[in-house]
């Protein structure tokens, strides 16, 4: 049924079960599996909300950040290739990170995204805002999201 899945990960504990589960569905489908994670770009004047940091702290951050994403989309690509998965992975730096998974989605044609949700509701919601609600509402794939 499914031939590309991407699963969208930050390396957290809840992200980790959209991986597991992502690496089911594609050995059950015999599906490859892009593994993808978005480092989020750091503000960098006032108008975007930057605090008061010089240029060589941000990139300081964005680098800790990329290498630690790096990392972590090795870890998921062994543990898909254990399972048999044929499977890759992609970073991208990016403030607008569901924007970026439903790009990604294309550019990989999948037609399934997996990812997970912190379920949030009210004002921590609103405050917040909803990456997976974003996702859900401008892709043109089904998603999966898990809780």
């Amino acid at each position: 049924m499914f031939k590309h899945i991407l699963v969208a990960t930050d390396g957290s504990e809840l992200a980790d079960k959209a991986v597991s589960k992502a690496i089911d569905l594609a050995t059950e489908h015999q599906a490859e599996l892009t593994a993808f994670t978005v480092v989020q770009r750091q503000a960098r004047s006032y108008m975007e909300g930057s605090l008061n940091r010089q240029a060589e702290e941000l990139d300081r951050i964005e680098n800790e950040r990329a290498e630690h994403a790096r990392t972590m989309l090795e870890g998921v690509e062994a543990r898909a290739r254990a399972c048999g998965v044929r499977v890759n992975s992609e970073m991208v730096r990016s403030s607008r990170v569901a924007d970026s998974i439903v790009a990604a989605a294309g550019k990989h044609g999948s037609d399934l995204i997996v990812m997970a949700t912190h379920g949030r509701t009210g004002l921590a919601s609103a405050f917040l805002g909803s990456q997976t609600a974003h996702v859900l509402a401008h892709s043109e794939v089904p998603v999966l999201v898990l809780r």
